[in-house]
This record gives C-alpha cells, structure tokens and sequence, in this order.
C-alpha cells in the first residue's frame, strides 16, 4: 500500500465512489469531499499529496477551494469538470491548479495524470528518485537544481523536468506528444516543436559532459536519454 494520500472533491457521489474504488485499487489512501468546506477542512487534517478537484462545488466552489489551498501549499491540484472552455482552463493555471480533466474522463487517463503530477512534485513515494545521477551529472526535481561538471547550471523549470523525466526513464524512447503529456500535463495548444526546442536548449548545458551518456534523436520517433 503506498502512502501517498489522494483527495477527491466532487458534487457527485457516483464519481466520488468510483474514484475511491480505481484509486484504492491502485493503492492510494483516498479521502472524500462532497463540498468544498468538507474538501478544506479534510486537507488541513489530513495534509494529501494530490487534489482532485471539481469546478461545480455547492456553496464554496473549487476555484475558491483551489485559491485557499494554493495560499497555504503547493500541493498537486487536478481540476476536474464537465466544462472544456479554454477559460475555465486559464482560469485553473492563473489559481495554480497542476493539471485539468475534463468529465467524462477514462479512469486510466486520471491515473496517468495523477502519477505525472507526483513524480513533478517530487512525491511520487519511495520508489521515485527526487535525485538523479549519471556521470558528472545531477538533477534534483526537489530543489529545482542541475549540476554538470560539479558546477551549478542555471535551467528553467521545464528543461528541468525534461531532463528528470528522460533521465529517469534511461533507454527508453519517448514520442513527443508522450512528452508533452507527461511533462507539461494540460492539453496543450501549440505542437510538438517545443519539445524540440527544449530539447536543444538543454543539449547546449550538458554537451560534452561525459561519454557515458547522451540525451540522443531517435529518428521517426522522439527522444531518449541513452546510457552507455
């Protein structure tokens, strides 16, 4: 059983339900709001790892449930709704919601997306490394840091959590949009050339650094963090 503790907060019981059940499946604690003051009060108790939040709340609604908890934590908030107007999904990332999933949604996608936020914030459980070493290389996803060398390397959020996310899954080829899902997390509105954009940004602060690794092309496919 992992020790990770999921909140879900929503209106409907038959989501709240079906939510425990896939969740406990996967082995997550889960705890359950049907009102945004209940979603508020079993946060300060309980301190989850990930919100999985509904817009439509009675009385207190989840854009003030997410402002609140924002103020006092960055904790993983997924916003969870039956409107896919890209307002509502500005409006989550300016309150600093994590992600957004628009009802009716496939309970593996929620899954996928709750692992994605978790291994972002660097709370995934024991057996996610918040560190990752190579040959004079280092990435801390929890101190936002990059180490080449011995010597710090100014990075920027995303290229970081590229390098981590490549880093940690060596030899294996990832597409694009794989990339895009698991390291931006929203839908996103552009295409995959950002991918490769951050890719040669990233190259050109670990070029050279050592021969037992490389961040390499896999042509007709994406990108891989190749280990020697």
């Amino acid at each position: 059983m992992s020790d990770i503790k999921i909140l879900a907060v929503d209106d409907d019981v038959n989501i709240c339900e079906l939510l425990r059940l896939y969740l406990t499946k996967e082995g997550y604690e889960v705890l359950i709001a049907h009102t945004g003051i209940k979603a508020m009060e079993l946060f300060a108790s309980h301190s989850p790892n990930v919100v999985i939040l509904d817009i439509m709340l009675p009385g207190t609604d989840g854009w003030q449930v997410c402002r609140s908890i924002r103020n006092m934590s960055d904790v993983p908030i997924i916003m969870l709704t039956a409107k896919g107007e890209t307002y509502d999904k500005v409006m989550g990332l300016e309150l600093g919601a994590d992600d957004y999933v628009v009802k009716p949604f496939e309970m593996s996608e929620l899954v996928a997306r709750i692992k994605a936020v978790l291994r972002r914030s660097g709370n995934a459980g024991s057996s996610i490394k918040s560190v990752v070493e190579y040959d004079n290389l280092k990435i801390d996803i929890i101190s936002h840091s990059l180490h080449v060398k011995g010597k710090q390397v100014e990075i920027p959020p995303k290229e970081l959590e590229l390098l981590y996310f490549l880093a940690s899954n060596p030899n294996r080829a990832f597409s694009r949009d794989q990339l895009l899902n698991e390291v931006w997390g929203f839908e996103f509105y552009g295409d995959t050339r950002t991918v490769d954009v951050h890719i040669k940004r990233i190259r050109e602060k670990i070029e050279g650094a050592s021969d037992g690794w490389e961040l390499k092309t896999v042509w007709g496919i994406g990108y891989k963090f190749e280990v020697k």
